[in-house]
């Protein structure tokens, strides 16, 4: 979905048509379109930081020393 989201953002910039399933979107809808590819960004980040197993603190990746 990222991707598709990434193609209709660059069609639209370029004054083309997009198709997002059986949306059509316009350069009008460009707010849109971002607003989901926002969308789907996060959502990717979020489950890259879930499978990697490194713990997170507000989506940054941080280890922990341990003092012996």
């Amino acid at each position: 979905m990222l991707a598709a989201y990434l193609r209709a953002e660059t069609e639209v910039l370029l004054g083309k048509e997009a198709r997002l399933g059986d949306r059509v979107f316009r350069s009008e809808d460009l707010a849109e379109i971002r607003a989901g590819r926002q969308e789907w960004e996060r959502r990717v980040a979020a489950e890259r930081d879930r499978t990697s197993g490194a713990p997170t603190l507000g989506g940054l990746h941080f280890s922990v020393a341990r003092l012996d």
